[in-house]
């Protein structure tokens, strides 16, 4: 499609001499600010990306992908052969009995803080995802059933280390003749954990299930059924999905489903949008750059038209000089693409010795887990993204690329060399 002839016309062009330097700045900057523009929109979009998914993946991780519990919000007493039926059903991992409610918590310090008490068999609290393989944790997991197993950020607010003792008081929630009165007991602090998800590390503490039932004073029910399913991601309770069309047979009458889905869905659709309405934005970017390949261009067909106006006389077409030009503006897009999509691909990889470097460097803290909710900058590059990202800047290129060549083609070689 391009002669050699054409390319090497275009290559002598685009090595601007001195009397053509504002040329040259302006396809300089115009290299530079693809290559800016899509090595952001490569980084902002992975940084979303992970951003996503990681916290989806603590949410499910922590939290149950499914809530079994009564349509009146009442008690479950036959928990256990509900919880053994829910099990049987295919693609269910487990199914929990749970207790939870906000309760005051202390220590031997005289801290207090308000803290989410969550009541779990034994056996089920080891087996959650965020537990048994935390980001960190200190004590024994198999002590467990004597004590209670506090968030890192609840443990840090109390000053509490393993072998502690907390207090925890709750509501009123007790009658006697005095009324009604709130319930008071202490345990020994025997695994701290943290599962990189600062919201739920620094909120929840567990409790073995026959424990949280005194001391809610809710003996021998719990409030709901907590079940982890193999495909989290395919629960859709809206549309009636083959899973939670078998839990609600399995679970029986009087009995509702209310899936992670349902609890964060407002977030995570949130994410979604901001993850768009980013991509837009930071495209704008690449649209200043290749507006700057109009500018150079232009420049160029003006300070080239005498030699526009010879080739014309010795017989080159329009489409020869369009196809020159276009290769000149092309090249540039093409050249900052490319370098653009290396630069940020290489970003997101060391992105968090990056991160350890500038907060060395500067003395911040660049990600602050209490806003952010996550302990460090997470990255997912997809290819996906790379190739939208490298097809949108290339595309832009062209079409800014376009009007200056076809300007060129159309020039008079007669009025080009009027003045000769």
């Amino acid at each position: 499609m391009f002669s050699r002839l054409e390319w090497m016309i275009a290559g002598r062009y685009m090595r601007a001499r001195r009397k053509e330097g504002a040329i040259s700045v302006i396809t300089g900057f115009s290299l530079v600010g693809i290559l800016l523009g899509v090595g952001t929109l490569i980084v902002v979009m992975s940084v979303m990306n992970g951003f996503r998914a990681e916290l989806i993946k603590q949410i499910v991780g922590a939290q149950p992908h499914v809530q079994v519990l009564r349509v009146d919000r009442e008690g479950i007493a036959d928990y256990r052969e509900l919880a053994d039926r829910l099990k049987k059903v295919s693609g269910v991992k487990r199914a929990a009995p749970r207790l939870e409610q906000t309760v005051m918590g202390s220590s031997a310090s005289g801290e207090g803080t308000g803290v989410v008490v969550r009541g779990m068999l034994p056996e089920d609290f080891k087996s959650l995802p965020g537990i048994a393989s935390p980001e960190w944790s200190e004590g024994d997991l198999n002590d467990f059933e004597n004590g209670v197993a506090v968030g890192e950020g609840v443990a840090n607010r109390l000053s509490l280390s393993v072998g502690d003792k907390m207090t925890l008081i709750t509501p009123p929630n007790r009658t006697t003749v005095m009324g009604r009165i709130p319930t008071r007991k202490t345990f020994e602090v025997v695994y701290i954990y943290r599962i990189g998800y600062y919201p739920f590390d620094n909120t929840y503490i567990f409790l073995p299930l026959d424990k949280a039932q005194g001391l809610l004073n809710k003996r021998g029910e719990v409030d709901d059924i907590d079940v982890q399913v193999e495909k989290p991601d395919e629960l859709n309770l809206d549309r009636a999905d083959p899973i939670s069309l078998d839990l609600r047979a399995n679970a029986g009458s009087g009995m509702v489903l209310w899936n992670w889905k349902n609890a964060n869905g407002a977030f995570i659709s949130a994410l979604d949008a901001e993850r768009g309405a980013m991509f837009v934005i930071l495209s704008l970017i690449i649209l200043v750059a290749a507006l700057n390949i109009i500018s150079g261009l232009i420049m160029l067909v003006k300070e080239k038209g005498q030699n526009i106006g010879i080739m014309r006389t010795f017989g080159m077409t329009r489409g020869s000089i369009l196809r020159v030009f276009f290769i000149c503006g092309a090249s540039i897009g093409v050249i900052g693409t490319i370098l653009g999509v290396i630069g940020g691909m290489l970003f997101v990889i060391y992105i968090h010795e990056i991160q350890l470097f500038v907060e060395w460097l500067l003395g911040v803290t660049l990600w602050p887990k209490e806003v952010r909710g996550l302990t460090h900058i997470p990255a997912i590059m997809h290819t996906k993204d790379v190739l939208m990202t490298a097809a949108v800047s290339i595309v832009l290129s062209l079409l800014a690329t376009w009007y200056p060549a076809r300007r060129a083609a159309k020039m008079d070689p007669v009025e080009a060399l009027r003045y000769e």
